[in-house]
């Protein structure tokens, strides 16, 4: 009998979370269920998630209109709502997160998506978020900005638990982990524990090759074929030279004298792992970035695709060489990364800011309804 192919990527060394919360994953069983038969270690939440789980469902009605009857404000609610979420996914991950000894079984939620340029309001409200949560096995998301950075440094320092979101490429990628080891650094340099004190490398991948396959097209004549042979593959070697530099730096004397203390390491996550180009696999990147002490994060519909077809095989450090001539070779073509991150980096902040604003107004006007209910 074929094993589960996702139960075969655990044996390969590689965590599955879902990419998807809503309530009736806790009430229905569903979440039980890919723990206990997927081998599931995990999930991460966004605001767009929260969104279709609350705004397009009825699932949060009452509880809604608790809230709003006791005079909570829509994003008082909003919070409430997600916090009870994260909670009970925590509560249900708590068994992996003591059997891997704090390697797995977190559940993520992220700050308000309007402070992503504020670094002082992001370490605020993700002290603030951590404290009313009050579960070690939940991470905080913060967004790879350059205001981001210095509040993941702050926050890993205070032992707060971060998830660090939005990084498209290499030249951040290697910023987040600076501010996690120099986090670390300085909790130890305060005579702090280190062990407990967790954080993954969030990377996006199929939105990468999104923006850049329509600029491969635009590489000149003599260089068009290079480039077209190219489409699609550019996240995938970003994501194999990252974790290359991710398996140097726990290597590194810098990183074994803190983990003699009891550091963790700071994984890579990747995320946006579902085909976006109809044309490619449903599972293209899935398959691409199995290997060891990575994560990968995937709605329901994507991990079941999986499930159906994969054909599990440690890939990730297959083809190295290949990955770093193709990043070398994109100047030629007329891309610059770093644009493409910084243009990416920006996006992903407006895609996370427009469904958080429309389920907030959603929510305030279930409130006015509750309210106006209550008083007739």
């Amino acid at each position: 009998m074929k094993k589960n192919p996702l139960l075969q990527l655990a044996d390969l060394g590689q965590s599955i979370w879902l990419d998807y919360i809503r309530r009736d994953l806790f009430t229905q069983g569903g979440l039980r269920h890919r723990i206990d038969a997927e081998g599931l270690k995990g999930m991460t939440s966004n605001p767009a998630i929260f969104e279709k789980a609350i705004a397009e469902s009825h699932l949060y009605d009452s509880a809604v209109q608790s809230l709003a009857k006791e005079g909570q404000g829509p994003q008082a609610i909003y919070e409430a709502l997600s916090r009870q979420d994260v909670q009970s996914a925590a509560d249900a991950f708590n068994l992996i997160y003591a059997e891997t000894k704090a390697g797995d079984g977190y559940v993520s939620l992220e700050v308000n998506p309007h402070l992503a340029r504020d670094t002082q309001g992001t370490v605020e409200e993700a002290r603030r978020l951590w404290i009313s949560l009050a579960r070690p096995n939940v991470l905080i998301k913060v967004p790879a900005t350059d205001q981001g950075l210095p509040a993941i440094r702050q926050l890993i320092q205070e032992g707060i638990n971060v998830n660090v979101t939005l990084i498209f490429g290499m030249n951040r990628y290697l910023q987040v982990a600076e501010a996690y080891l120099a986090g670390l650094e300085a909790r130890a340099a305060m005579g702090l524990p280190l062990s407990h004190v967790a954080s993954v490398a969030s990377f996006f991948i199929s939105r990468v090759d999104a923006m850049v396959d329509p600029l491969l097209q635009t590489a000149e004549a003599s260089l068009a074929g290079q480039a077209e042979a190219a489409r699609g593959l550019v996240a995938i070697a970003s994501a194999k030279a990252a974790y290359h530099h991710y398996q140097e730096l726990i290597g590194s004397y810098r990183f074994r004298t803190l983990a003699s203390a009891g550091a963790l390491p700071q994984r890579l996550l990747w995320a946006s792992t579902s085909s976006k180009d109809p044309k490619d696999s449903d599972i293209k990147y899935m398959e691409a970035l199995i290997g060891r002490d990575t994560i990968n994060t995937a709605p329901p519909q994507t991990l079941d695709a999986y499930l159906d077809h994969g054909r599990p095989e440690a890939r990730l450090e297959s083809g190295l060489g290949d990955a770093q001539a193709l990043l070398a070779s994109l100047p030629a073509w007329g891309i610059d990364l770093r644009t493409v991150e910084r243009k990416l980096e920006d996006e992903g902040v407006e895609k996370f800011i427009q469904p958080f604003d429309r389920l907030t107004a959603a929510l305030a006007e279930r409130q006015a309804a509750a309210v106006g209910g209550r008083q007739n």
